[in-house]
């Protein structure tokens, strides 16, 4: 949905809002009609990443750009404030770890059922496949695991 500016106010408002503000209007398809009263187009842009994992971006409104146009703003504020700042953002970073460490251990458990052919009663081990293997099941006592995973290389 397109977002316009009101070049009075400053606000942006979503062209549904301006249509209902504005119920006595018919827009057309062939007119501009939100620039005959007195609105610009904003035009979308990428939100850029958060400069921290406690930071989230909002939109924030409009900016002119070099070409004199209306642009998304974006702005960066933190997840969380007050007293319980510390508390929380270490209750995230837990949650963060809890759900890396998840995925890191179903990819380790699918790298162990790819090879687990090589354990069959008919085949034997190579040293090796043991070796990588155990090395799979290591990977939790890793220092830095979660976030820091060294995987180990999959012999031929």
């Amino acid at each position: 949905m397109s977002q316009y500016r009101n070049r009075e106010t400053g606000d942006v408002l979503s062209s549904r809002d301006i249509k209902k503000k504005h119920s006595n209007i018919s827009f057309s398809s062939v007119v501009n009609t939100f620039d005959d009263i007195g609105y610009d187009l904003v035009l979308r842009s990428d939100a850029p990443a958060p400069s921290s994992i406690f930071k989230q971006v909002r939109g924030g409104g409009a900016v002119q750009n070099d070409n004199n146009e209306w642009v998304q703003e974006w702005v960066e504020v933190d997840m969380f404030s007050g007293a319980t700042k510390a508390a929380d953002e270490a209750a995230h970073t837990e949650q963060l770890d809890t759900a890396a460490a998840a995925s890191a251990r179903a990819e380790r458990d699918l790298k162990l059922a790819e090879t687990d052919f090589h354990g069959l009663t008919d085949n034997t081990m190579s040293e090796a496949m043991t070796t990588y293997r155990q090395a799979l099941r290591d990977i939790p006592e890793q220092d830095g695991f979660p976030n820091e995973i060294i995987w180990p290389t999959e012999p031929v």
